[in-house]
Formats: structure tokens, sequence, C-alpha cells
């Protein structure tokens, strides 16, 4: 998804370029190198995007998996990095670029592990399948040129992670075991999921109006069964209905998000630019003077509140897809 938008008031744009400076001299793992080439994508940083790219390539594994640096176990994570990569080979011609994308396509096409039903697991050696995965694999699925297997993934994923009854994601399912690991409505999963879909509804071909439709319906359900979780600031606690867990800011940038997309998209109605007016003015106010977006689930371990990648990266996706 290439979406350039010009950020017209000053102070918006000072905003994001300090927040995208914290975010580059962040320490980042697949899936974090993945979403900030994203964001950059979606800013119109067309140069870092490429270094981001080619720097994902550097730490390709022989599997194909890109960015594989410290994380050795991650099987969805590095399918962040696929459009990135796909894009900076179209800018520049590289054919060793195009190769790489290629070759994580095929991982995930051909070699990755799954479930009995063809959905690819998150991680080596467990048969899980995580609410994060809904952002990593189908949306560079989709503009790789396999949008009917982008589809089967997040069809797979919400037939195991979709609580009806909540109208929430859980956050992981144990295929092997048969029960969810980690069951709670985890904020940051949801957005996630809502995000991932955005993308993916994005980059699916015309012909494909019935997935389409699906999908948008499922997006509407997800930011509608969080929406019901928005506190008096703005925000949303990290599991969004424990009210004891603590207050996270991630989760209203990615919400604003896929809600801004949505209605530019035109398939959200314009009443969803409140709720995402609201939840993008609660993260501006967690961005502090160095750039950083302050209460986000923070690195290395996403359990508590502080700084992360992630967090920098949809701030800049909010901002590109606010205007």
């Amino acid at each position: 998804m290439r979406k350039v938008v010009l950020l017209v008031r000053s102070d918006d744009r000072k905003r994001v370029d300090a927040v995208v400076r914290a975010m580059l001299a962040m320490q980042r793992r697949s899936w974090e190198q993945g979403v900030a080439a994203q964001a950059l994508l979606e800013l119109g940083e067309n140069d870092l995007v490429t270094l981001l790219a080619r720097d994902a390539v550097v730490n390709q594994n022989e599997d194909g998996r890109l960015a594989l640096n410290a994380d050795r176990f991650a099987v969805a994570d590095p399918g962040a990095n696929g459009e990135p990569v796909l894009f900076a080979a179209g800018r520049t011609g590289d054919p060793s670029l195009a190769d790489a994308a290629r070759r994580m396509a095929g991982y995930l096409l051909e070699r990755a592990p799954r479930s009995a039903h063809g959905t690819i697991y998150h991680l080596e050696g467990e048969s899980q399948m995580w609410v994060d995965s809904f952002y990593m694999v189908p949306p560079f699925l989709a503009v790789a040129g396999f949008p009917a297997e982008a589809v089967k993934q997040v069809e797979g994923l919400r037939a195991v992670l979709w609580d009806s009854q909540a109208q929430l994601f859980h956050h992981i399912w144990d295929e092997g075991r048969q029960h969810f690991k980690r069951p709670q409505h985890w904020g940051v999963g949801n957005g996630w999921a809502a995000a991932g879909m955005t993308r993916v509804v994005a980059a699916l071909p015309g012909d494909m109006t019935g997935d389409k439709t699906r999908l948008c319906g499922y997006i509407r359900e997800t930011i509608d069964g969080c929406r019901r979780w928005i506190r008096e600031d703005g925000l949303f606690h990290d599991i969004l209905d424990d009210a004891g867990s603590f207050v996270e800011t991630n989760a209203a940038q990615m919400l604003a998000y896929s809600a801004f997309r949505g209605v530019a998209g035109g398939w959200l109605p314009r009443e969803y630019l409140d709720v995402a007016g609201r939840l993008r003015q609660a993260a501006i106010a967690k961005v502090d003077t160095e750039g950083l977006v302050q209460g986000v689930c923070g690195a290395p371990n996403f359990d508590r509140p502080g700084t992360a990648v992630e967090g920098q990266a949809f701030h800049i996706l909010m901002e590109s897809a606010s205007g």
C-alpha cells in the first residue's frame, strides 16, 4: 500500500519528522524493520525505504526470510519486509532486491510451517497462530501477486482467533494443543488485525469484490468491537476489556490508521472520522519532545508501557492516513 500524503501543517510535519528520527535510532527486529519501512513508504520517504529494504536483504536467511537477525524462530514476522523490498526493487531496478522479494514469497507459499487447513504458524517449532500475523503475512502476499492466498490466510486466522461474542480477537491459538495460549483481547493485537486487513483490502484486485466486501466487514466489526472500550482520554487498556491492565497508546494509533483508510477508501462511513480523530489526538498527546511515542507496549517484551519501533511506525502511518 502506497498512499503518500503531504502533511501541510508545519507543526504536524515537525512532530512526524521527530518521530521518524527517533524510530531510525532504535534497534529493530524483523517485523520492526518491516513496519518502519512501510511507514516511511506511506510517508513518501522513498530513499529511506530503499535503505531499510536493502538492510532487510543483508539479513535475509537462506530460506528466504527477510531481516532475520536475532529472532531466528520467526516465521510470519519477516513477511512485513516484503512490500518495502518489492517497492525498492521496482524503484531501483535492482534484480537482487526483486529476487529477495521472490524468495520471501516463496518461503511463505512453500516452506513456512502451517496448519492442516493451510494457515501459516507464527513461530518455528510451535503450532501457534498469532493475531499479529494478520499484518505480517497477508498484505505482502496480496501485493506480491497472490491475493487469493492472502485472503485464505486472513480467513484462517479469523476462524480460530475471532471471538464473536466479545467482537474482538484473541491473541494466540495453539493448534497442536487445541487451546488458547493467550486468550486475552490484546489491544495491539486487534490493531494488527484491523491494520493488516486494511492493507489487504487496498491491495486486492478489482475483480475480487466479494472478498473485499467481506474483509471490509471484518475490519468494521473489529473497530466497532474495540471502540466500546475507548477510555475517556481516548486511549485503551492493554487488554481491551481488562481495566486492571496498563493504559496503552499504540492500539489507538493502529485503529485510527485503519479508520482513516477505511473512510478514504469508501468502505467506512464518514462518522468513523470522529472516532479516528479522537484516537489520533490522544496519541499525539503522547509524543514527547524527543519524538518518542510514550506509553505503547514497550520493547523488548511488550508487556509494559514504554517505547517501541512499532509505536513510532504507527504514529507515522496514522498521520499519513489522516491527511
